[in-house]
């Protein structure tokens, strides 16, 4: 499993082409990949990249978990594959994100932040990202919420 960290800001043209960070490329180690599943998230205005051997285990996931002749989850897998696409990385190292996913995004002169989150990258228009978070109080109330209880050790 390939975990991401770190912020990478970045330039994307006209054309959707930007410059994988090398930051990133780096921390796919020996796994390094050409081919990643990009999707709209679903929470908030950014793109989430997973390489394709972790798209591949997110797909295997939810398909283990979704019923197509259920009505209900039949809506969700539209929902879910509306917002998808699989691109590549060319020669160069340059990905290439589909325009409408670009003018989904609503960059503004095309500055973005790449985030390394876990299994996967988000992609966002460099103010959008800029201008959301919550306050370091309200992170550490949510941390302790969410893993206050939690035991940590070096075997989970």
């Amino acid at each position: 499993m390939i975990t991401f960290t770190g912020e990478y800001p970045c330039k994307i043209d006209a054309k959707g082409r930007l410059l994988f960070p090398v930051g990133l490329k780096r921390q796919m180690g020996k796994e390094v990949q050409d081919r990643f599943g990009v999707r709209k998230n679903i929470f908030t205005k950014c793109l989430d990249i997973y390489p394709w051997s972790e798209w591949e285990l997110l797909l295997k996931k939810m398909k283990s978990r979704i019923n197509p002749y259920n009505r209900q989850h039949n809506e969700f897998i539209t929902e879910f594959f509306k917002g998808t696409a699989d691109i590549t990385l060319d020669s160069s190292g340059r990905m290439l994100v589909p325009k409408w996913l670009v003018d989904w995004l609503e960059i503004k002169n095309g500055d973005i932040m790449m985030v390394g989150q876990n299994g996967r990258i988000q992609l966002w228009d460099n103010a959008t990202y800029n201008s959301r978070g919550m306050s370091e109080e309200e992170f550490a109330s949510l941390a302790e919420k969410l893993l206050g209880n939690q035991t940590f050790n070096e075997e989970d």
